[in-house]
């Protein structure tokens, strides 16, 4: 009999871990169990193949002998990690060398301080923002601890059903930046382009749709995604920075806080968070030699959206879906059930169907399915069937 992957482990490292086959055989057992599809909203689902060879991985990477939880930040191996993982970024996003790619911590939240503290200067004390959702609200009120932060379009009086047509965008052309949230999780809207601001440096939040396609980067200032959404586990946020704007970050700022200091280092001005970085390179390792770079990603978000959104459209009110129709979200399907009693036994079947993780956020209510870049066809198909069964077993 062949041995299985973590066996095949302990008997190439020998007698040391010959003695634990007891716990592999359980960690075996354990890894065969049967994966629900998973539409968490964050942390989420990652590729299958990139969770096997973390799994091969973990206990020493070839050339390091060691974990990549266990060797150094400042390591030969790790460095090589951290440049793959740069280059693919470069070569998925096609980022001009006149931009700089920084891994750093604190998620979102962290760059909700980072970027007004860095881009507001003299002659541009005031920044705009586009509030379409809870997170670029939160966003706009946590800038405003360092600076006038003014409000360029709020959906609030919709509940964020919606993103601003052209003519409703009032830029300041004084602004510091523009700040808006590519894709909202909650509300599940999501621009499929990016808004027009004349001469103003465009601030991403990319969060949840980060590698979902192709950008045009000229036309960001500045972009950042924590990686746990699409990208990545938890514990590290990519920043991609115009290098011009590298200039604004003031020598009077905490030095993490400041962007010029983490590109001048390398990202490694500090402990990196070295894991989440590795599975960021083993991500767009998958995206450019599995799926084929972003723009089949792309028409593959497109089609499992399609799916989903079709279903809701043709039932006859019985799914009723948040988002107008063009700003429907490819990464959250939000949507609604005709009671609270419907909505729980729906969540409550999927699970018995392996369909988990699909409550609505508690702002929003209803349901979620979070169809990220590494959830798989099957498993939209999966719900999408569900959806059908459970619309013609309970629609009065």
């Amino acid at each position: 009999m062949n041995s299985t992957p973590l066996t095949a482990i302990a008997k190439r490292h020998g007698p040391r871990y010959n003695a634990d086959l007891a716990l592999w055989s359980q960690l075996e057992e354990a890894t065969m169990t049967q994966r629900a599809y998973n539409f968490s909203p964050g942390p989420a689902v990652l590729p299958e193949p990139v969770l096997a060879e973390v799994q091969r991985d973990m206990l020493a990477l070839p050339t390091a002998k060691a974990s990549i939880l266990e060797i150094s930040h400042r390591s030969k191996t790790f460095k090589e990690i951290l440049a793959a993982a740069e280059a693919n970024l470069r070569q998925l996003l096609s980022i001009p060398d006149n931009y700089v790619v920084l891994f750093l911590q604190g998620g979102s939240r962290l760059q909700f301080s980072m970027v007004p503290m860095n881009l507001l200067e003299a002659g541009h004390t005031s920044a705009d923002y586009l509030l379409t959702g809870s997170w670029s609200k939160h966003a706009w009120k946590e800038a405003q601890k360092a600076g006038d932060m003014r409000v360029a379009w709020d959906g609030a009086d919709g509940n964020y059903t919606h993103l601003p047509a052209a003519a409703e965008l009032k830029v300041d052309p004084r602004a510091a930046y523009l700040h808006y949230t590519s894709n909202e999780t909650i509300h599940g809207v999501q621009f499929a382009t990016e808004p027009a601001v004349g001469h103003v440096p465009l601030v991403c939040d990319a969060s949840s749709d980060f590698l979902y396609k192709p950008l045009p980067i000229e036309r960001y200032g500045l972009i950042y995604a924590c990686a746990q959404k699409n990208s990545g586990p938890a514990g590290v946020t990519v920043v991609i920075l115009r290098k011009d704007l590298l200039q604004r970050s003031r020598d009077d700022l905490p030095s993490y806080l400041n962007y010029r200091i983490h590109a001048d280092e390398g990202s490694l001005m500090n402990t990196a968070p070295t894991f989440a970085i590795y599975v960021v390179r083993l991500v767009t390792d998958w995206l450019l030699n599995e799926i084929g770079g972003l723009e089949k990603m792309h028409a593959r978000n497109e089609s499992k959206a399609k799916m989903l959104y079709e279903v809701i459209d043709a039932s006859d009110g019985f799914y009723t879906g948040h988002a107008q129709a063009d700003g429907r979200s490819l990464m959250n399907v939000v949507f609604r059930l005709p009671s609270e009693g419907l909505t729980k036994k729906f969540v409550s079947e999927a699970e018995q169907q392996d369909l988990t993780e699909l409550g609505g956020h508690r702002s929003v209510g209803g349901i979620r399915a979070s169809i990220y870049n590494a959830m798989p066809v099957a498993g939209v198909e999966a719900l999408r069937d569900f959806m059908i069964r459970f619309r013609d077993e309970n629609a009065s």
